[in-house]
């Protein structure tokens, strides 16, 4: 991959490195983060440095303004295409992934999962298929990560290492929680992650990359410029404007605006709340309500909402600290990102407000404040362990308060809706978004979308980060500011838009898009069969027909056993059984009694007729599991 150049630091070095005091924020001129940060160039080019008479490896830093605009006439050939594919994120909200593509250069955008829909049942999650670079994995240059949230970070595990371990980049809390991830995978080798910072520059093979701040709901987020040899492309990641931030300072719209006085070819923008009118919320005003609500809460109050949603958690720790009271975190990934967060200095707060949730009864109950992970449902987390008393430290009382501090994921609505059936039966009270502002969405709404539009006034505008319908309504964005419709690519996943001499197409070519299960311990793109036969034992259920014959001759010997699974109950269908039963006999009686028992040609019998017999009968497809014995 060549070497990582990091203000004479090795990439040994750098990796070591991931808690770097952040700065302070800059003056509110300035427009954006790290504003008197110094510029760095990173280059990960294919010629190996100088070395010197002890071998040393010679590694120098080349500063922004030595030098003038990137050239890249040398990268340009006739045949040469830029090519840009969404591998996951623009049919669901998760699994985000993006390939550029120059001649021999491939640099990704994000490797994220997408949590299982209700029909996938064993599925843990879905990643990004990478069935596309096989073959060309010494072509990637690097892995660009936007926030560290899972739908961008939690594939890294698993595809990496098919990727050949390339470099990935990120700032510097990315990468600790990254880093901190890695740590359950084990026999893997070591990441080879590299902080940035947004005035840093990346040259990875023909592209050259840059970051802008964007605000969204965790500190360390950006977007990323792709200078390349045919225009420049603008990915925002995850992303809103916020001009009242709590913890950071706003997005950085000088640094926006300038980049689209340089010309921007296309530009990829988050589509997940693109349907909403108005601007995004302020999670100022979102902190105001919840020191309210903590302050008036007659009993203990307990808080729901992402691991990764490091703001809000700051947010609701300072406030808590200012009321007198105590916090206790549920949830191994909350405990981890808030100690993550408060290494780097993201938070700052006093060691005695938070305390083991074992110690909470020795605090009054109004004096107690939890933030747990669980507010989309999920049958494991903290708080849905809570809510149905399985959980060892805490359990609902009446004058309890909890509270949903996040948006449900499209999805996950029946979940929630049982969850919270369940917490009003204990005698606690809900409080969720909808009732009160208690959580502001970490996604541009529409006004914000056109305001990007104008800053960086791309030639070509393709929604990304979202079901069809949400990429759909931010493509109305555009076209209501005067874009034709050709000049908005609304893409599905896998599907192939090339540009080349500053004009951009959607082909109808289609690279692997198609999902990749990760299912206990093992992946695989061919777990669709597993997962079609656990659709099918859920929907039908099964039968299992036993059959016990003469090794020589293929004569029954006893009565077929009939077992059934979630088809029919056995006492209530007795006719139907002994109907099966005796089908069954005459099938297996049938076979030619001169020749020996051909026990696959007996199964598929079995499975085929009895298949068409049942679904005559019930109009069930139940699975049918023939087993025959020989002796």
């Amino acid at each position: 991959m060549g070497k990582l150049i990091i203000n004479s630091m090795t990439k040994d070095q750098s990796d070591q490195n991931l808690a770097p005091t952040p700065p302070p924020p800059p003056p509110a001129s300035s427009g954006g983060a790290n504003h008197n940060r110094q510029r760095r160039t990173f280059q990960t080019g294919r010629v190996t440095p100088p070395t010197n008479a002890a071998g040393v490896r010679l590694t120098a830093m080349v500063k922004s303004h030595q030098k003038p605009g990137p050239s890249f006439a040398r990268f340009r050939e006739e045949e040469k295409k830029l090519k840009v594919a969404v591998i996951g994120g623009l049919e669901e909200i998760g699994r985000n992934c993006t390939m550029f593509e120059y001649g021999e250069d491939i640099i990704l955008v994000d490797l994220g999962l997408q949590f299982p829909e209700e029909d996938m049942p064993g599925i843990d999650y879905i990643i990004p298929n990478m069935g596309y670079l096989k073959g060309k994995e010494k072509n990637v240059r690097g892995v660009i990560i936007t926030p560290p949230h899972y739908d961008h970070i939690a594939g890294i595990p698993h595809l990496i290492p098919m990727l050949g371990y390339p470099p990935i980049y990120g700032l510097p809390l990315t990468n600790a929680i990254i880093k901190k991830r890695q740590e359950d995978y084990k026999g893997l080798r070591p990441l080879s992650l590299h902080n940035v910072g947004l005035n840093d520059k990346l040259a990875l093979g023909s592209f050259e990359v840059e970051f802008f701040h964007l605000n969204h709901n965790i500190p360390d987020s950006m977007g990323v410029i792709i200078k390349t040899p045919e225009g420049i492309i603008v990915h925002t990641g995850d992303w809103k404007f916020d001009y009242q931030p709590t913890g950071e300072p706003p997005a950085d719209l000088q640094k926006i605006a300038k980049i689209g006085s340089e010309g921007v070819l296309a530009l990829f923008s988050d589509s997940t709340n693109a349907s909403q009118p108005g601007h995004q919320i302020s999670e100022s005003e979102i902190g105001v309500n919840l020191e309210d609500l903590i302050a008036k809460a007659p009993g203990r109050i307990i808080i729901g909402t992402f691991a990764s949603l490091l703001t809000r958690i700051k947010q609701i720790i300072e406030v808590s600290e200012k009321l007198g009271k105590v916090v206790a975190l549920g949830g191994f990934s909350i405990k981890s990102n808030v100690e993550i967060a408060k290494e780097l200095g993201y938070m700052k707060f006093n060691p005695k407000t938070l305390v083991d949730m074992r110690h909470l009864d020795n605090y009054p109950h109004n004096k107690i404040v939890v933030i747990c992970t669980g507010a989309q449902g999920e049958k494991n987390a903290s708080l849905m362990r809570i809510a149905n008393g399985e959980h060892r430290e805490i359990k609902l009382v009446p004058g309890d308060t909890v509270v949903f501090s996040s948006s449900v994921i499209p999805g996950n609505e029946r979940m929630v809706q049982r969850l919270k059936d369940t917490i009003f039966r204990k005698g606690a009270e809900v409080v969720h978004h909808q009732m009160m502002d208690v959580h502001a969405g970490g996604h541009a709404k529409a006004e914000d979308v056109k305001l990007m539009i104008r800053l960086l006034n791309p030639k070509y505008f393709v929604p990304i980060h979202g079901n069809h319908f949400l990429l759909r309504y931010n493509g109305k964005i555009a076209e209501s500011m005067g874009y034709k419709k050709e000049n908005v690519f609304i893409a599905d996943n896998g599907q192939v838009m090339e540009f080349v001499k500053g004009t951009g197409v959607l082909t109808k070519t289609k690279i692997p898009s198609d999902y990749v299960f990760v299912d206990g311990l093992g992946v695989s793109d061919e777990t669709n069969i597993v997962l079609r036969d656990r659709q099918v034992l859920a929907e039908d259920g099964m039968v299992v027909i036993i059959a016990t014959v003469d090794s020589k001759t293929g004569k029954l010997i006893n009565n077929p056993d009939i077992i059934s699974r979630g088809f029919v109950f056995l006492k209530e269908h007795k006719e139907l059984i002994e109907d099966l039963r005796h089908r069954v006999k005459k099938m297996v009686t049938d076979s030619d009694p001169l020749s020996w028992a051909d026990t696959n040609n007996i199964k598929n019998k079995l499975r085929d007729n009895v298949g068409q017999f049942l679904f005559t009968k019930t109009e069930k497809r139940p699975m049918i599991l023939p087993v025959i014995i020989e002796v």
